[in-house]
């Protein structure tokens, strides 16, 4: 199964690292057009232990998929794989609401 994350959610306050601040990922699964929110760890195991893929699409329509990362404090979390853009696809998502 794949999932195009759709909107992200950050907790206030400063995150060394901006992906921490990641709360929650709001996603469609565009095969079956179920949605859902889930919480930056559930989609870090669902990812690592689970092979799911997720990823974020650009105005082209262009795919950058997340991988999973852990900070140098322990923190798990998603980010997307470098690609020729300048602007990061997953901290450019509009907030979830």
């Amino acid at each position: 199964m794949s999932v195009r994350i759709t909107c992200i959610k950050k907790s206030n306050g400063y995150h060394s690292n901006p992906y921490t601040a990641i709360e929650t990922l709001g996603w469609i699964n565009e095969s079956t057009n179920a949605t859902g929110i889930s919480t930056r760890l559930t989609i870090y195991n669902w990812i690592k232990d689970e092979h799911g893929v997720a990823y974020v699409t650009d105005y082209l329509g262009n795919k950058a998929f997340l991988i999973t990362a852990i900070s140098s404090s322990g923190n798990k979390y998603v980010k997307t794989v470098a690609d020729e853009t300048k602007t990061d696809n997953l901290l450019q998502l509009p907030e979830c609401r």
